[in-house]
């Protein structure tokens, strides 16, 4: 269990903002880019390196989350950390996949200790979907009391 946040901090976390695709992907000499938290990054235009806390570290940590597969992390000791969603691969498009993409997600809320254990609304958007694709949304109670938090993912087959 993690100790508490510090005086004035938010029980949601702060975290590096994981940004994918160009521009932000170029390489470049960053030798003198600290990235400890609050260190050097002063302007994210320049080093593009963003910080992110609250409901938006909470979104992007369960993406990430059900993004990573189960066990992925094992080696550095988070065997639990991730989701089985990755299973999915290969399955077809049916009501029985469907089923098992909820579970897996359902799974993933349950293992974030900053959620309540019981998820406030999931829903697929079918008419948004890909021939081999399921994408859904689900919205999440943070413990903290504060507006529940929604995030989507798209998931191929």
């Amino acid at each position: 269990m993690s100790p508490p946040p510090a005086s004035g901090a938010s029980v949601m976390g702060e975290d590096l903002r994981v940004v994918l695709g160009p521009p932000t992907m170029a390489a470049q000499d960053q030798s003198d880019l600290d990235l400890r938290l609050g260190a050097g990054l002063t302007d994210p235009a320049l080093t593009g390196v963003e910080r992110l806390s609250g409901r938006h570290n909470l979104g992007q940590a369960l993406i990430l989350r059900l993004l990573t597969p189960r066990g992925q992390l094992g080696g550095l000791g988070h065997a639990e950390y991730g989701s089985r969603l990755h299973e999915l691969i290969g399955e077809a498009k049916t009501e029985s996949s469907r089923a098992l993409c909820k579970a897996h997600v359902l799974d993933v809320i349950e293992r974030e200790p900053r959620v309540e254990n019981s998820i406030v609304a999931f829903n697929f958007e079918i008419e948004s979907e890909g021939p081999s694709e399921l994408r859904f949304s689900a919205a999440v109670q943070p413990v903290d009391g504060s507006e529940p938090v929604t995030i989507g993912l798209g998931v191929e087959l």
